[in-house]
């Protein structure tokens, strides 16, 4: 589809989709030159090889005790990276496979585990080995996007991700990362927005459960900006009609600056529109881009847990404040966001490495 403005050279296209790509990107140009809305494509089975500089290292939000998993890991371009090499927390160091995934085993012992690995990190929480008497039930987010991956939990999973199908309304989402307790997948391309029904089949169980997919899209600023010149970017959550919380990130800000700082995390407004907005100020002429995508449901008890684990890497100094944060959480769930403002604070400030991962990771919960 494409919209053309007389007065100047505007455009926006829709690409084909990408595979992995975690958020809708709008690239596009202030005043005289074209704008795009880049979308992922559909999953491919060979990986690409990996850009040795980033990476993305994707884990199951939970392990179990002693049990195998997968991690997967994209590469720059947003794909599956084959041959990147991740090391664990416990000693243990891996290499993608052609797929861009990897097998390892979790240790029997520890809350959490780390994974690094191109100058790239992440975190999982570790849960004890659930006991095969134990009910199998299935948890997933409430609302869903199109475009980015999602998790699911439940015993009774596949540590190695093969073993686990997922289906969204009949058609097939590519499951990236696994534990027996939880899952990381990504919508296929052909995902539409509105109520959807996703089926997990695993070895032994069989799931049902319904969910809601949101596809975020883009509106730019009309008439185009010239330098100097303010207006504001729309966001439409399309699919839904409640009112959801999102984060907007800035990746040009030489170019097109958002008033209120790099990135936003607006709450969309719900009904039939359900849309949000964000200020922005022209800077100078030039291609500009930014992503967004949903914010996770709030989950007090993991962020503690993290902040729990942050404690045992942290300065001394440090220790006590991050104490008081994970207690006001257990104790005052309610407080969430202030606690999530003050941790991105302090993440500002906290140069990359353990304690900055897990301080991401509590964040994220939240």
């Amino acid at each position: 589809m494409r919209f053309v403005q007389k007065d100047r050279i505007a455009r926006i296209s829709r690409c084909t989709r990408r595979v992995l790509l975690a958020v809708a990107i709008l690239t596009g140009a202030l005043y005289g030159a074209a704008l795009s809305l880049a979308r992922p494509v559909a999953a491919q089975n060979r990986a690409s090889p990996p850009t040795a500089w980033t990476v993305t290292i994707i884990l199951p939000p939970k392990l179990m005790a002693g049990h195998p998993a997968t991690l997967a890991v994209l590469g720059v371009d947003g794909k599956l990276a084959a041959g990147v090499k991740v090391d664990l927390s416990d000693g243990q160091t891996v290499t993608t496979d052609r797929t861009g995934r990897a097998v390892f085993s979790v240790a029997s012992t520890g809350d959490y585990l780390l994974a690094r690995g191109s100058g790239a990190s992440a975190a999982a929480l570790i849960d004890p080995a659930v006991a095969a008497s134990e009910p199998k039930t299935i948890t997933l987010p409430s609302i869903l996007s199109t475009q980015d991956r999602f998790w699911i939990c439940g015993a009774g999973l596949g540590g190695e991700a093969d073993a686990n199908e997922v289906r969204i309304n009949g058609q097939p989402a590519l499951v990236m990362a696994a534990s027996p307790i939880c899952l990381v997948a990504l919508p296929g391309p052909n995902a539409k927005p509105g109520p959807a029904s996703i089926s997990v089949e695993a070895p032994g169980v069989h799931w049902n459960a319904t969910t809601t997919l949101v596809s975020l899209e883009f509106e730019p600023p009309r008439p185009a900006l010239k330098p100097g010149q303010t207006g504001q970017l729309t966001v439409h959550a399309q699919g839904a009609a409640q009112k959801m919380r999102i984060v907007v990130q800035n990746q040009t800000p030489e170019v097109l600056k958002f008033v209120r700082g790099d990135a936003e995390e607006p709450v969309t407004s719900g009904g039939s529109e359900n849309l949000a907005v964000v200020k922005v100020q022209a800077i100078a002429s030039g291609d500009f881009s930014f992503s967004a995508r949903l914010l996770p449901q709030t989950d007090t008890v993991s962020a503690a847990r993290y902040l729990r684990a942050a404690e045992s890497v942290a300065r001394k100094e440090e220790q006590h404040e991050l104490s008081i944060l994970a207690d006001r959480l257990t104790r005052h769930p309610r407080e969430s966001q202030m606690v999530r403002a003050q941790l991105r604070a302090i993440a500002t400030n906290t140069m990359a490495g353990d304690l900055r991962t897990l301080l991401d990771a509590a964040r994220n919960a939240l």
